[in-house]
């Protein structure tokens, strides 16, 4: 098949969850003989054509200039080129900003969209944000011929809400089986003398809530917050704990060997995300081999179960920090959750799911509903 993925700042990942599925599932599917474009900004640091027998197609972006209003401006540019290159199939990742330009979609190829989580329940977006968000995901249901769900409870939204069907492929993660003790040395931190949280600092990843917690805990451990505080949620939980010495705010990390290492030996890994859905980062924890603490919502025990401690309120946080948790319980819950990666989340699994899917769709009649496994 010739197929295009579209909806993403481009690959190599150098920003987020959907730009690491692009990589990932672009290059498993080259590597399966399908032919596969994948749309990039014009200003991308990778500027070549090719990138490991994956098609890149430069497109003009305008978000450094215009904000957030650029994001449409580019995705515009993206659906305008798709329409002269007779693709197979387009794959759409998320609905945000490229819904809104579904009158313009080509309609010769099948188009398939992974809808993302429940964007308009974000708190960082105002209400006439939220609303918006609300429409484009109406507009995603009314212009797109086939559905993906990140997380069974996105599928049974859709369901519930639309009434359409919906495939459920999660994310992938790489099992790592190396770590290295002296990584942890310019951190000033020893193995399990730390407790870890990566994230976006957005509050509905409830990192204030954790921190509130912890902060009231009378643990001597220290907290090391992974991620890049220079927004303004960032800078407002900076300046709130200065004063705590045990929280460490130590800046977004990229080198892969790095934070898996800072998961493998830490006490425990909070994992605050409450919205959207197969959150990325918790199956990349979970394939590390980190003892979980996540918030208490449907997506996170959808894909944990019983294998992790729950949140809800900082005052849970602080019982769980001040808690002891035995060795075998310990070992049990992250031999689990390795188990849960290498039997249905690697990223060859989640490419062979993709390239079932994308093939069930391209050879079916538009709209059928027997494509759906069940």
């Amino acid at each position: 098949m010739k197929i295009a993925i579209i909806g993403t700042r481009g690959i190599p990942n150098r920003y987020g969850g959907f730009e690491q599925l692009a990589e990932y599932l672009s290059i498993g599917l080259a590597d399966r003989g399908h032919e596969v474009y994948v749309y990039n900004s014009h200003d991308h640091d990778w500027q070549e054509k090719m990138w490991k027998n994956v098609h890149i197609v430069h497109c003009y972006d305008p978000e450094e200039k215009m904000g957030t209003a650029g994001q449409f401006i580019y995705d515009l540019n993206c659906v305008r080129d798709a329409r002269r290159r007779s693709f197979d199939v387009i794959l759409m990742l998320g609905y945000t900003s490229i819904s809104v330009w579904g009158r313009w979609f080509d309609r010769k190829p099948v188009t398939v969209i992974n809808m993302d989580g429940l964007e308009w329940k974000r708190t960082k977006y105002s209400k006439p944000v939220r609303r918006f968000l609300q429409y484009a995901e109406r507009l995603a249901v009314r212009f797109c011929d086939f559905f993906i769900a990140d997380s069974p409870a996105i599928q049974k939204y859709l369901k519930d809400k639309y009434d359409i069907p919906s495939e459920y492929i999660a994310y992938g993660a790489e099992v790592f089986d190396y770590e290295d003790e002296r990584l942890l040395e310019p951190f000033g931190i020893r193995p399990d003398g730390y407790y870890m949280l990566m994230a976006r600092m957005e509050p509905e990843n409830n990192i204030e809530t954790v921190l509130n917690g912890f902060h009231a805990s009378a643990s001597s451990k220290k907290l090391l917050i992974v991620g890049n505080t220079s927004n303004r949620f960032g800078q407002y939980l900076v300046k709130k704990f200065e004063g705590d010495e045990r929280i460490r705010f130590v800046g977004a990390i990229y080198d892969a060997k790095v934070v898996h290492t800072l998961k493998v030996y830490s006490a425990l890994y909070f994992h605050g995300h409450s919205v959207g859905g197969t959150n990325p980062s918790l199956l990349e924890a979970m394939a590390s081999r980190a003892l979980i603490a996540a918030h208490d919502n449907m997506f996170n025990r959808a894909i944990l179960g019983e294998d992790a401690f729950y949140f809800g309120n900082a005052v849970e946080v602080c019982e769980l920090v001040d808690g002891v948790v035995e060795a075998e319980t310990k070992r049990t819950m992250v031999a689990r959750n390795l188990r849960k990666i290498r039997e249905d989340f690697t990223w060859e699994k989640i490419t062979d799911r993709y390239e079932r899917f994308l093939k069930a769709c391209f050879v079916s009649s538009k709209n059928s509903a027997e494509i759906y496994e069940r």
